[in-house]
Protein backbone atom coordinates (compact mmCIF):
# COMPACT_ATOMS: atom_id res chain seq x y z
CA UNK A 1 0.00 0.00 0.00
CA UNK A 2 1.36 3.62 -1.10
CA UNK A 3 1.34 6.68 1.46
CA UNK A 4 -1.05 7.77 -0.67
CA UNK A 5 -3.18 5.05 0.01
CA UNK A 6 -2.51 4.80 3.45
CA UNK A 7 -3.72 8.26 4.76
CA UNK A 8 -7.08 8.34 3.84
CA UNK A 9 -7.31 5.10 5.93
CA UNK A 10 -5.45 6.56 8.65
CA UNK A 11 -7.94 9.70 8.99
CA UNK A 12 -10.77 7.29 8.50
CA UNK A 13 -9.52 5.07 11.59
CA UNK A 14 -8.96 8.80 13.33
CA UNK A 15 -12.58 9.81 12.56
CA UNK A 16 -14.23 6.62 13.71
CA UNK A 17 -12.15 6.99 16.89
CA UNK A 18 -13.43 10.00 17.37
CA UNK A 19 -16.70 8.93 16.75
CA UNK A 20 -16.51 5.95 19.59
CA UNK A 21 -15.35 8.14 21.88
CA UNK A 22 -18.54 10.96 21.38
CA UNK A 23 -20.80 8.04 21.80
CA UNK A 24 -19.15 6.73 25.02
CA UNK A 25 -19.13 10.27 26.64
CA UNK A 26 -22.51 10.90 25.63
CA UNK A 27 -23.07 6.98 26.93
CA UNK A 28 -21.78 7.90 29.91
CA UNK A 29 -23.82 11.32 30.37
CA UNK A 30 -26.95 9.51 29.83
CA UNK A 31 -25.75 7.44 32.57
CA UNK A 32 -25.46 10.12 34.93
CA UNK A 33 -28.56 11.84 33.72
CA UNK A 34 -30.52 8.87 34.36
CA UNK A 35 -29.72 8.07 37.69
CA UNK A 36 -30.38 12.20 38.74
CA UNK A 37 -33.61 12.54 37.08
CA UNK A 38 -36.26 10.00 37.15
CA UNK A 39 -38.15 11.03 34.52
CA UNK A 40 -39.91 7.98 31.86
CA UNK A 41 -39.20 9.19 28.61
CA UNK A 42 -35.35 10.28 29.09
CA UNK A 43 -34.93 6.73 30.31
CA UNK A 44 -36.02 5.84 27.11
CA UNK A 45 -34.19 8.21 24.87
CA UNK A 46 -31.21 7.25 26.40
CA UNK A 47 -31.52 3.37 25.84
CA UNK A 48 -32.21 4.77 22.17
CA UNK A 49 -29.43 6.66 22.35
CA UNK A 50 -27.11 3.57 24.06
CA UNK A 51 -28.58 0.87 21.90
CA UNK A 52 -27.62 2.92 18.31
CA UNK A 53 -24.13 3.90 19.66
CA UNK A 54 -23.06 0.35 20.72
CA UNK A 55 -24.72 -0.47 16.63
CA UNK A 56 -22.94 1.72 15.47
CA UNK A 57 -19.69 0.96 16.82
CA UNK A 58 -20.38 -2.71 15.79
CA UNK A 59 -20.86 -2.12 12.82
CA UNK A 60 -17.70 0.03 12.34
CA UNK A 61 -15.80 -3.02 13.94
CA UNK A 62 -17.07 -5.10 11.02
CA UNK A 63 -16.44 -3.19 8.25
CA UNK A 64 -12.54 -2.58 9.44
CA UNK A 65 -11.75 -6.12 10.66
CA UNK A 66 -14.03 -7.98 8.48
CA UNK A 67 -13.94 -11.61 11.17
CA UNK A 68 -14.17 -14.51 9.41
CA UNK A 69 -17.35 -15.06 11.69
CA UNK A 70 -19.59 -12.39 11.61
CA UNK A 71 -22.72 -13.95 12.17
CA UNK A 72 -22.72 -13.92 16.46
CA UNK A 73 -22.14 -10.01 15.60
CA UNK A 74 -25.52 -9.91 13.73
CA UNK A 75 -27.18 -12.12 16.28
CA UNK A 76 -25.88 -9.73 19.19
CA UNK A 77 -26.60 -6.59 17.43
CA UNK A 78 -30.35 -8.09 16.53
CA UNK A 79 -30.47 -9.06 20.22
CA UNK A 80 -29.54 -5.79 21.88
CA UNK A 81 -32.35 -4.30 19.74
CA UNK A 82 -34.95 -6.58 20.93
CA UNK A 83 -34.05 -6.33 24.25
CA UNK A 84 -34.36 -2.48 23.84
CA UNK A 85 -37.81 -3.12 22.60
CA UNK A 86 -38.69 -5.11 25.21
CA UNK A 87 -37.56 -3.04 27.83
CA UNK A 88 -39.55 0.03 26.19
CA UNK A 89 -42.78 -1.78 26.24
CA UNK A 90 -42.01 -2.43 29.65
CA UNK A 91 -41.53 1.37 30.51
CA UNK A 92 -44.46 2.62 28.10
CA UNK A 93 -46.95 0.38 29.35
CA UNK A 94 -46.21 -1.72 32.61
CA UNK A 95 -47.97 -4.25 32.45
CA UNK A 96 -50.29 -3.97 29.70
CA UNK A 97 -48.42 -5.86 27.32
CA UNK A 98 -47.30 -8.14 29.36
CA UNK A 99 -46.91 -11.45 27.27
CA UNK A 100 -45.40 -9.29 24.85
CA UNK A 101 -42.41 -7.67 26.11
CA UNK A 102 -41.22 -11.08 27.49
CA UNK A 103 -41.86 -12.36 24.19
CA UNK A 104 -39.12 -9.81 22.51
CA UNK A 105 -36.91 -10.05 25.57
CA UNK A 106 -36.77 -13.83 25.71
CA UNK A 107 -36.06 -13.77 21.59
CA UNK A 108 -32.75 -11.21 22.77
CA UNK A 109 -32.06 -13.94 25.18
CA UNK A 110 -31.81 -16.75 22.42
CA UNK A 111 -30.33 -14.38 20.69
CA UNK A 112 -27.11 -13.60 22.72
CA UNK A 113 -27.27 -17.32 23.90
CA UNK A 114 -26.68 -18.45 20.44
CA UNK A 115 -23.87 -15.71 19.96
CA UNK A 116 -22.34 -17.04 23.16
CA UNK A 117 -22.05 -20.26 22.27
CA UNK A 118 -20.93 -19.72 19.35
CA UNK A 119 -18.31 -17.22 20.64
CA UNK A 120 -17.62 -18.38 24.09
CA UNK A 121 -16.82 -22.33 24.07
CA UNK A 122 -13.28 -23.11 22.92
CA UNK A 123 -13.29 -24.84 19.77
CA UNK A 124 -10.90 -27.75 19.94
CA UNK A 125 -9.55 -30.71 16.80
CA UNK A 126 -11.28 -33.44 19.43
CA UNK A 127 -13.69 -32.99 22.44
CA UNK A 128 -13.12 -32.17 25.77
CA UNK A 129 -14.91 -34.27 27.97
CA UNK A 130 -12.88 -32.57 31.24
CA UNK A 131 -13.96 -28.93 30.29
CA UNK A 132 -17.86 -30.51 29.11
CA UNK A 133 -17.78 -32.21 32.59
CA UNK A 134 -16.27 -28.54 34.36
CA UNK A 135 -19.21 -26.66 32.37
CA UNK A 136 -22.21 -29.28 33.62
CA UNK A 137 -21.04 -28.71 37.32
CA UNK A 138 -20.89 -25.08 36.76
CA UNK A 139 -24.29 -24.87 35.32
CA UNK A 140 -25.99 -27.31 38.18
CA UNK A 141 -24.17 -25.07 40.90
CA UNK A 142 -25.90 -21.59 39.06
CA UNK A 143 -29.28 -23.88 38.72
CA UNK A 144 -28.77 -24.61 42.38
CA UNK A 145 -28.39 -21.31 43.35
CA UNK A 146 -31.32 -20.24 41.27
CA UNK A 147 -33.68 -22.77 41.95
CA UNK A 148 -33.72 -21.55 45.38
CA UNK A 149 -33.39 -17.95 45.70
CA UNK A 150 -35.50 -16.90 42.31
CA UNK A 151 -37.33 -19.71 40.95
CA UNK A 152 -39.25 -21.21 43.59
CA UNK A 153 -40.40 -18.48 45.27
CA UNK A 154 -41.74 -17.61 41.82
CA UNK A 155 -43.79 -21.00 41.37
CA UNK A 156 -44.62 -20.37 45.10
CA UNK A 157 -46.27 -17.06 43.73
CA UNK A 158 -49.99 -16.72 43.15
CA UNK A 159 -50.03 -15.63 39.80
CA UNK A 160 -51.48 -17.40 36.33
CA UNK A 161 -49.68 -20.13 35.13
CA UNK A 162 -48.61 -17.95 31.87
CA UNK A 163 -47.06 -15.67 33.78
CA UNK A 164 -44.84 -18.16 36.29
CA UNK A 165 -43.44 -20.38 33.58
CA UNK A 166 -42.14 -16.70 31.80
CA UNK A 167 -40.86 -15.45 35.11
CA UNK A 168 -39.35 -18.79 36.32
CA UNK A 169 -37.48 -19.22 32.64
CA UNK A 170 -35.45 -16.22 33.11
CA UNK A 171 -33.69 -17.28 35.71
CA UNK A 172 -33.15 -20.69 33.61
CA UNK A 173 -31.66 -18.62 31.10
CA UNK A 174 -29.46 -16.87 33.71
CA UNK A 175 -27.52 -20.07 34.76
CA UNK A 176 -27.26 -21.64 31.57
CA UNK A 177 -25.94 -18.17 30.46
CA UNK A 178 -23.63 -17.93 33.30
CA UNK A 179 -22.37 -21.18 32.40
CA UNK A 180 -21.17 -19.92 28.90
CA UNK A 181 -19.88 -16.97 30.64
CA UNK A 182 -17.42 -18.52 33.37
CA UNK A 183 -16.73 -21.63 30.88
CA UNK A 184 -15.51 -19.52 28.72
CA UNK A 185 -13.59 -17.01 31.12
CA UNK A 186 -11.74 -19.74 32.48
CA UNK A 187 -10.15 -20.88 29.25
CA UNK A 188 -9.78 -17.79 27.51
CA UNK A 189 -5.98 -16.26 27.39
CA UNK A 190 -5.07 -12.39 28.42
CA UNK A 191 -4.33 -11.89 24.71
CA UNK A 192 -8.38 -11.93 24.20
CA UNK A 193 -9.17 -8.53 24.80
CA UNK A 194 -12.41 -8.66 22.83
CA UNK A 195 -13.69 -12.03 24.80
CA UNK A 196 -12.83 -10.45 27.72
CA UNK A 197 -14.69 -7.38 26.85
CA UNK A 198 -17.54 -9.41 26.12
CA UNK A 199 -17.60 -11.24 29.59
CA UNK A 200 -18.02 -8.12 31.15
CA UNK A 201 -20.74 -7.18 29.04
CA UNK A 202 -22.54 -10.63 29.41
CA UNK A 203 -22.09 -10.02 33.43
CA UNK A 204 -23.42 -6.76 32.97
CA UNK A 205 -26.32 -8.20 31.44
CA UNK A 206 -26.86 -11.39 33.97
CA UNK A 207 -26.59 -8.73 37.22
CA UNK A 208 -29.44 -6.72 35.44
CA UNK A 209 -31.82 -9.66 35.26
CA UNK A 210 -31.03 -10.86 38.85
CA UNK A 211 -31.80 -7.75 39.78
CA UNK A 212 -35.00 -8.22 38.13
CA UNK A 213 -35.90 -11.27 39.23
CA UNK A 214 -35.74 -10.34 42.69
CA UNK A 215 -37.72 -7.16 42.23
CA UNK A 216 -40.47 -9.58 41.01
CA UNK A 217 -39.91 -12.31 43.95
CA UNK A 218 -40.14 -9.20 46.16
CA UNK A 219 -36.54 -10.28 47.94
CA UNK A 220 -34.75 -7.34 47.35
CA UNK A 221 -36.85 -4.31 45.50
CA UNK A 222 -34.59 -2.19 43.54
CA UNK A 223 -34.80 1.39 42.52
CA UNK A 224 -36.35 1.01 38.84
CA UNK A 225 -33.28 3.66 37.27
CA UNK A 226 -30.56 0.95 39.04
CA UNK A 227 -32.19 -1.75 36.89
CA UNK A 228 -31.65 -0.25 33.48
CA UNK A 229 -28.38 0.93 34.44
CA UNK A 230 -26.17 -2.60 34.22
CA UNK A 231 -28.21 -3.42 30.62
CA UNK A 232 -26.88 0.13 29.10
CA UNK A 233 -23.64 -0.29 30.40
CA UNK A 234 -23.43 -3.80 28.71
CA UNK A 235 -24.48 -1.71 25.30
CA UNK A 236 -21.36 0.35 24.57
CA UNK A 237 -18.69 -2.64 26.19
CA UNK A 238 -19.97 -4.86 23.57
CA UNK A 239 -19.54 -1.58 21.04
CA UNK A 240 -15.98 -1.39 22.33
CA UNK A 241 -15.16 -5.35 22.12
CA UNK A 242 -16.39 -4.52 18.12
CA UNK A 243 -13.70 -2.43 17.85
CA UNK A 244 -10.89 -3.98 19.23
CA UNK A 245 -8.57 -6.23 16.92
CA UNK A 246 -9.38 -9.31 18.22
CA UNK A 247 -12.72 -9.18 17.70
CA UNK A 248 -11.68 -11.00 14.22
CA UNK A 249 -10.38 -14.43 15.84
CA UNK A 250 -13.24 -14.58 18.07
CA UNK A 251 -14.73 -18.35 17.97
CA UNK A 252 -11.71 -19.73 16.41
CA UNK A 253 -9.79 -22.94 17.67
CA UNK A 254 -7.46 -22.26 20.55
CA UNK A 255 -5.70 -24.55 22.98
CA UNK A 256 -6.63 -24.67 25.98
CA UNK A 257 -4.26 -24.61 28.92
CA UNK A 258 -3.32 -27.43 31.80
CA UNK A 259 -3.44 -24.57 34.21
CA UNK A 260 -7.14 -23.40 33.33
CA UNK A 261 -8.05 -26.68 34.77
CA UNK A 262 -7.44 -24.84 38.34
CA UNK A 263 -8.70 -22.08 37.48
CA UNK A 264 -12.49 -23.83 36.27
CA UNK A 265 -12.21 -25.88 39.58
CA UNK A 266 -12.00 -22.53 41.47
CA UNK A 267 -15.68 -21.83 40.16
CA UNK A 268 -16.80 -25.07 40.87
CA UNK A 269 -15.23 -25.46 44.46
CA UNK A 270 -17.80 -21.95 44.65
CA UNK A 271 -20.86 -23.92 43.61
CA UNK A 272 -20.52 -26.46 46.37
CA UNK A 273 -19.75 -23.78 49.08
CA UNK A 274 -23.62 -22.33 47.52
CA UNK A 275 -24.65 -26.16 48.07
CA UNK A 276 -23.36 -26.54 51.37
CA UNK A 277 -24.77 -23.14 52.31
CA UNK A 278 -28.56 -24.69 50.92
CA UNK A 279 -30.05 -26.87 54.21
CA UNK A 280 -29.71 -23.35 55.98
CA UNK A 281 -30.89 -20.62 53.79
CA UNK A 282 -33.88 -23.16 52.93
CA UNK A 283 -34.58 -24.12 55.73
CA UNK A 284 -38.15 -23.77 55.32
CA UNK A 285 -38.41 -25.19 51.58
CA UNK A 286 -41.24 -27.39 50.70
CA UNK A 287 -41.15 -31.13 49.69
CA UNK A 288 -41.06 -29.85 45.63
CA UNK A 289 -38.05 -27.80 46.68
CA UNK A 290 -35.97 -30.17 49.11
CA UNK A 291 -36.59 -32.83 46.32
CA UNK A 292 -34.95 -30.48 43.35
CA UNK A 293 -32.69 -29.12 45.77
CA UNK A 294 -31.45 -32.76 46.86
CA UNK A 295 -31.07 -34.08 43.11
CA UNK A 296 -29.38 -31.04 42.01
CA UNK A 297 -26.90 -31.35 45.13
CA UNK A 298 -26.46 -35.25 44.10
CA UNK A 299 -25.23 -34.38 40.78
CA UNK A 300 -23.03 -31.60 41.68
CA UNK A 301 -21.33 -34.07 44.69
CA UNK A 302 -21.27 -37.12 41.68
CA UNK A 303 -19.95 -34.74 39.22
CA UNK A 304 -17.23 -33.97 41.71
CA UNK A 305 -16.22 -37.32 42.04
CA UNK A 306 -16.00 -38.06 38.48
CA UNK A 307 -13.85 -35.23 37.96
CA UNK A 308 -11.64 -36.15 40.65
CA UNK A 309 -11.43 -39.59 39.26
CA UNK A 310 -10.66 -38.77 36.38
CA UNK A 311 -7.77 -36.27 37.40
CA UNK A 312 -6.54 -38.92 39.27
CA UNK A 313 -6.07 -40.93 36.03
CA UNK A 314 -4.67 -38.04 34.10
CA UNK A 315 -1.93 -37.39 37.05
CA UNK A 316 -0.88 -41.56 36.55
CA UNK A 317 -1.17 -41.14 33.09
CA UNK A 318 0.88 -38.24 32.83
CA UNK A 319 3.11 -39.68 35.97
CA UNK A 320 3.97 -43.01 33.37
CA UNK A 321 4.87 -40.69 30.52
CA UNK A 322 7.14 -38.83 31.99
CA UNK A 323 8.90 -41.51 33.56
CA UNK A 324 8.63 -43.44 30.41
CA UNK A 325 10.48 -40.09 28.39
CA UNK A 326 13.33 -40.37 31.39
CA UNK A 327 14.02 -43.83 30.96
CA UNK A 328 13.81 -44.24 27.02
CA UNK A 329 15.46 -42.77 24.15
CA UNK A 330 13.05 -40.96 22.09
CA UNK A 331 14.78 -41.77 19.04
CA UNK A 332 14.23 -45.55 19.10
CA UNK A 333 12.51 -46.19 22.17
CA UNK A 334 15.05 -48.26 23.76
CA UNK A 335 15.87 -47.94 27.16
CA UNK A 336 18.69 -45.07 27.80
CA UNK A 337 22.10 -45.09 29.37
CA UNK A 338 20.49 -44.12 33.06
CA UNK A 339 17.68 -46.76 33.30
CA UNK A 340 20.23 -49.33 31.66
CA UNK A 341 22.45 -48.33 34.70
CA UNK A 342 19.74 -48.99 37.08
CA UNK A 343 18.06 -52.16 35.53
CA UNK A 344 20.26 -54.83 37.89
CA UNK A 345 18.67 -53.39 41.15
CA UNK A 346 15.08 -52.94 39.83
CA UNK A 347 14.58 -56.34 39.16
CA UNK A 348 16.95 -58.01 41.21
CA UNK A 349 14.90 -61.38 41.70
CA UNK A 350 15.46 -61.57 37.64
CA UNK A 351 19.06 -61.39 37.56
CA UNK A 352 20.16 -62.98 41.07
CA UNK A 353 22.13 -66.43 40.66
CA UNK A 354 21.53 -66.31 36.69
CA UNK A 355 24.32 -66.17 34.34
CA UNK A 356 24.77 -62.65 33.24
CA UNK A 357 26.43 -61.53 29.81
CA UNK A 358 26.39 -58.01 29.03
CA UNK A 359 27.03 -56.93 24.90
CA UNK A 360 28.23 -54.10 23.62
CA UNK A 361 27.61 -53.63 19.66
CA UNK A 362 28.85 -50.53 17.71
CA UNK A 363 27.91 -49.62 14.54
CA UNK A 364 30.84 -49.92 11.86
CA UNK A 365 31.45 -46.89 9.68
CA UNK A 366 28.65 -44.81 11.21
CA UNK A 367 30.47 -41.84 11.54
CA UNK A 368 30.94 -41.85 7.29
CA UNK A 369 27.45 -42.07 6.40
CA UNK A 370 26.19 -39.11 8.97
CA UNK A 371 28.84 -36.96 6.94
CA UNK A 372 27.86 -38.05 3.70
CA UNK A 373 24.37 -38.04 3.88
CA UNK A 374 23.46 -35.80 7.14
CA UNK A 375 22.11 -36.49 10.83
CA UNK A 376 18.58 -36.97 9.32
CA UNK A 377 19.49 -40.12 7.43
CA UNK A 378 21.72 -40.67 10.45
CA UNK A 379 18.64 -41.09 12.79
CA UNK A 380 16.70 -43.20 10.00
CA UNK A 381 19.70 -45.27 10.59
CA UNK A 382 19.84 -45.80 14.03
CA UNK A 383 16.19 -45.95 14.90
CA UNK A 384 16.29 -49.02 11.76
CA UNK A 385 19.27 -50.54 13.81
CA UNK A 386 17.22 -50.82 16.82
CA UNK A 387 14.45 -52.17 15.73
CA UNK A 388 16.68 -55.24 14.37
CA UNK A 389 18.28 -55.35 17.66
CA UNK A 390 15.15 -55.19 19.33
CA UNK A 391 13.46 -58.19 16.83
CA UNK A 392 16.49 -60.74 17.98
CA UNK A 393 16.84 -60.15 21.41
CA UNK A 394 14.33 -62.21 23.94
CA UNK A 395 11.47 -60.45 25.59
CA UNK A 396 13.31 -60.87 28.85
CA UNK A 397 16.34 -59.35 27.53
CA UNK A 398 17.35 -55.49 28.72
CA UNK A 399 18.28 -53.52 25.20
CA UNK A 400 18.89 -49.83 25.36
CA UNK A 401 20.78 -47.27 23.36
CA UNK A 402 24.09 -46.56 25.15
CA UNK A 403 24.90 -43.32 22.68
CA UNK A 404 25.23 -42.18 19.27
CA UNK A 405 25.47 -45.53 17.21
CA UNK A 406 26.40 -47.77 20.64
CA UNK A 407 23.63 -50.49 21.91
CA UNK A 408 23.99 -52.48 24.63
CA UNK A 409 21.84 -56.29 25.61
CA UNK A 410 21.84 -57.40 28.90
CA UNK A 411 20.96 -60.99 28.66
CA UNK A 412 20.64 -64.02 31.04
CA UNK A 413 22.36 -66.34 29.29
CA UNK A 414 25.72 -68.24 29.55
CA UNK A 415 28.81 -68.00 27.08
CA UNK A 416 28.00 -70.00 24.55
CA UNK A 417 24.52 -68.58 24.26
CA UNK A 418 25.71 -65.60 24.33
CA UNK A 419 28.06 -66.61 21.35
CA UNK A 420 25.12 -67.81 19.25
CA UNK A 421 22.94 -64.43 20.57
CA UNK A 422 26.13 -62.48 19.07
CA UNK A 423 25.88 -64.13 15.69
CA UNK A 424 22.05 -63.54 15.20
CA UNK A 425 22.32 -60.03 16.04
CA UNK A 426 25.32 -59.50 13.64
CA UNK A 427 23.47 -61.55 11.19
CA UNK A 428 20.72 -59.32 11.46
CA UNK A 429 22.69 -56.56 9.69
CA UNK A 430 23.92 -58.44 6.63
CA UNK A 431 21.17 -56.81 4.91
CA UNK A 432 21.63 -53.74 3.63
CA UNK A 433 19.17 -50.66 5.45
CA UNK A 434 16.60 -49.04 2.91
CA UNK A 435 16.50 -45.65 4.33
CA UNK A 436 15.58 -42.14 2.48
CA UNK A 437 18.57 -41.88 0.82
CA UNK A 438 19.17 -45.27 -1.09
CA UNK A 439 20.21 -48.68 0.06
CA UNK A 440 23.00 -48.33 2.42
CA UNK A 441 24.76 -51.49 4.10
CA UNK A 442 26.62 -51.17 7.75
CA UNK A 443 28.30 -54.11 9.51
CA UNK A 444 28.00 -53.99 13.44
CA UNK A 445 31.18 -55.26 16.01
CA UNK A 446 30.25 -57.08 19.32
CA UNK A 447 32.05 -56.80 22.72
CA UNK A 448 30.68 -59.95 25.45
CA UNK A 449 31.32 -59.29 28.75
CA UNK A 450 30.55 -62.30 31.00
CA UNK A 451 29.83 -63.29 34.50
CA UNK A 452 28.05 -64.44 37.81
CA UNK A 453 25.64 -61.36 38.97
CA UNK A 454 26.82 -59.62 42.21
CA UNK A 455 25.74 -57.95 44.87
CA UNK A 456 28.14 -54.94 44.32
CA UNK A 457 26.88 -51.96 43.16
CA UNK A 458 29.86 -51.27 40.28
CA UNK A 459 28.74 -54.77 38.53
CA UNK A 460 27.14 -52.92 35.58
CA UNK A 461 29.69 -50.67 35.20
CA UNK A 462 32.19 -53.45 35.29
CA UNK A 463 30.36 -55.21 32.49
CA UNK A 464 29.79 -52.74 30.28
CA UNK A 465 34.12 -51.27 30.47
CA UNK A 466 34.78 -54.73 29.71
CA UNK A 467 32.19 -55.18 26.70
CA UNK A 468 33.35 -52.20 25.47
CA UNK A 469 36.93 -52.90 25.52
CA UNK A 470 35.98 -56.31 23.98
CA UNK A 471 33.67 -54.40 21.29
CA UNK A 472 36.93 -52.24 20.26
CA UNK A 473 39.30 -55.40 19.80
CA UNK A 474 36.84 -56.92 17.62
CA UNK A 475 36.64 -53.50 15.57
CA UNK A 476 40.30 -53.51 15.49
CA UNK A 477 40.95 -56.86 14.34
CA UNK A 478 38.18 -56.87 12.32
CA UNK A 479 35.84 -59.42 13.92
CA UNK A 480 32.48 -59.62 14.35
CA UNK A 481 32.44 -60.52 17.94
CA UNK A 482 34.65 -61.33 20.74
CA UNK A 483 35.29 -62.04 24.47
CA UNK A 484 36.66 -59.87 26.82
CA UNK A 485 37.63 -63.03 28.95
CA UNK A 486 39.96 -63.75 25.75
CA UNK A 487 41.54 -60.78 25.91
CA UNK A 488 42.19 -60.91 29.68
CA UNK A 489 43.59 -64.63 28.78
CA UNK A 490 45.75 -62.96 25.75
CA UNK A 491 44.61 -65.33 23.41
CA UNK A 492 45.66 -64.57 19.72
CA UNK A 493 42.39 -63.36 17.04
CA UNK A 494 41.38 -66.66 15.35
CA UNK A 495 38.11 -67.11 12.66
CA UNK A 496 37.24 -70.31 14.27
CA UNK A 497 33.68 -69.68 15.56
CA UNK A 498 33.06 -73.33 17.04
CA UNK A 499 36.78 -72.76 19.12
CA UNK A 500 36.68 -68.75 19.97
CA UNK A 501 33.48 -67.39 19.79
CA UNK A 502 34.94 -64.91 17.45
CA UNK A 503 33.78 -64.64 13.22
CA UNK A 504 34.12 -61.80 10.52
CA UNK A 505 30.99 -60.44 9.02
CA UNK A 506 31.70 -58.56 6.45
CA UNK A 507 29.56 -59.38 3.54
CA UNK A 508 30.84 -58.38 -0.34
CA UNK A 509 29.35 -56.06 -2.07
CA UNK A 510 29.03 -52.09 -3.15
CA UNK A 511 26.42 -49.56 -1.66
CA UNK A 512 24.45 -47.41 -3.10
CA UNK A 513 24.17 -43.54 -2.45
CA UNK A 514 21.68 -41.42 -2.95
CA UNK A 515 22.25 -40.43 -6.21
CA UNK A 516 22.74 -44.31 -7.54
CA UNK A 517 25.83 -44.24 -7.90
CA UNK A 518 28.30 -47.04 -6.38
CA UNK A 519 30.80 -46.78 -3.79
CA UNK A 520 32.94 -48.70 -1.87
CA UNK A 521 31.44 -50.18 1.81
CA UNK A 522 33.21 -48.58 4.44
CA UNK A 523 34.48 -50.30 7.28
Amino acid sequence: MTVREEQPTIVRHRLEMRWCTVILALTAIGLAVLLCIDVRPLSLITMAAVVLGALTMIFIGLRRYRPERPVPWYLLSASAVLFAVGTAIREVDGHALHPVDDLFTLAGYFGTGVAAALWLRPRQARPNYDLLLDSALIGLGALLASWTFLISPILQSHDTTANTVVAATYPVLDALLLTLVAHSMATATRSETSLRLLHVGLIAVLIGDFGYSLDAVGRAPVVHELLLVPLLVAYPIVGVAALHPTMASLGAPRHIHPHHSRQRASVIAVALIVASLIPVVGSSLDTLDRVVVSSLCALLLIGVLVRSERAIVRSARSERRAQYQADHDMLTGLLNRSALLRALNRNQEHWIEQPLCLLFIDLDGFKMVNDSYGHAVGDELIANAASRIRHIIRRDDVVARYGGDEFVVLATVDRQEAAMLAERLLGAFVRPFELSAGEIPITASVGLACGSPRSSDDTIYDLIRDADSAMYHAKEYSLGYAFHDDLRHGAEPRHNTADSGRRIWRPSGRSHNANGKSASTAV
